[in-house]
């Protein structure tokens, strides 16, 4: 076995993190993701040192070579499609996100000196929660309850992980946001979508730099076998409407999102798939809460700069088109 952590999905907003957090550390790191023109514009980006190697993890054979030639001391599965696009191909979602899970694990379970297993989740597999029933944080100990495609394939890959011979530790993570423009583009539809949702649906947020270091972390911490729930501070503990306002206003766009609507207390279907999360046991082994949520705003502010004042010239025109959309 070698000293080097395999990171797939390395070059979405997760994996890029992590890559980073781990090389930063001074760890051997490889990292693999489908061959396209974006990832290996990319991975022209990489860290000193750091590999790129191109793989389809849905190719059994693919994960097997991969595995074979690299011999990971650990591996950090990433690699998933989320929403909103697991929702138009919900096919081929579940190859990625279940099967090539699995053919990864059978892969790593294989190996002659098998690998650690960091397996990324959600708090997606606790389903709806309507936070007037269920006034308590989820812990790792709350039943799951996957309403929705996403749940529940992450939940069914959960399972194999940890019924698997492999060292594991499973991050299930909260809202990841990012103080990178450029990492998390601003859209009008992100603005609609956002406008849909519950604005007292509970929401956790966390620092994307933090959920990189909890995935680095988590391949040599004292936490095999475990569930973990990575969100961040209690700064992070939000209501759903404002997230978007806040985050709006720190671009120059103020009042953009028209007033939302309260989620139905005696329903426990009508709402979204996040809620508060207790990190206790996860920022005890993994350390890893570093950024604050005012903090994340004020370098938001800073990095938009003198945009932020022609921005909210058309603020009430983004703010017409969302009214518009009918949310």
């Amino acid at each position: 076995m070698s000293d080097t952590v395999l990171v797939t999905g390395a070059f979405g907003l997760v994996g890029s993190a992590t890559v980073r957090a781990l090389a930063a550390e001074g760890r051997r790191v490889v990292a693999t993701d489908l061959d396209t023109d974006a990832n290996r514009a990319k991975a022209q980006a990489l860290p000193p040192g750091v590999q790129a190697r191109w793989a389809d993890l849905t190719v059994p054979a693919d994960a097997q070579r991969l595995i074979g030639d690299i011999a990971p001391e650990a591996i950090i599965h990433l690699a998933a499609v989320i929403p909103p696009p697991i929702y138009r191909n919900p096919a081929l979602a579940r190859k990625v996100n279940v099967d090539a899970t699995k053919t990864l694990v059978d892969a790593a379970a294989a190996a002659p000196n098998p690998p650690r297993f960091v397996q990324a989740s959600s708090n997606a597999v606790y389903g709806s929660r309507n936070p007037y029933r269920n006034p308590d944080p989820v812990t790792a100990e709350t039943p799951p309850r996957p309403t929705e495609l996403y749940g529940g394939h992450k939940l069914e890959s959960e399972a194999y992980v940890r019924t698997s011979a492999l060292d594991w530790v499973v991050l299930r993570l909260g809202g990841v946001m990012s103080t990178d423009l450029g990492a998390m583009p601003f859209s009008l539809d992100a603005l609609y979508f956002e406008s849909a949702l519950p604005v007292d649906n509970r929401i956790h947020m966390v620092d994307v730099r933090d959920v990189a270091t909890a995935f680095a972390a988590a391949t040599v911490a004292d936490a095999v076998g475990e569930i973990l729930l990575i969100a961040g501070d209690d700064t992070h503990r939000m209501l759903q409407g404002d997230v978007g306002s806040s985050l709006a206003a720190a671009r120059g766009l103020p009042g953009v999102l028209p007033p939302g609507r309260p989620g139905n207390p005696d329903s426990d279907d009508d709402w979204f798939i996040t809620d508060w999360m207790d990190t206790t046991r996860a920022q005890e082994v993994l350390k890893f809460q570093h950024h604050s949520w005012p903090a994340m705003l004020d370098e938001i502010r800073t990095q938009t700069g003198w945009k932020r004042y022609p921005a909210r010239l058309i603020a009430p025109l983004a703010r017409a088109f969302v009214t518009r959309q009918g949310a």
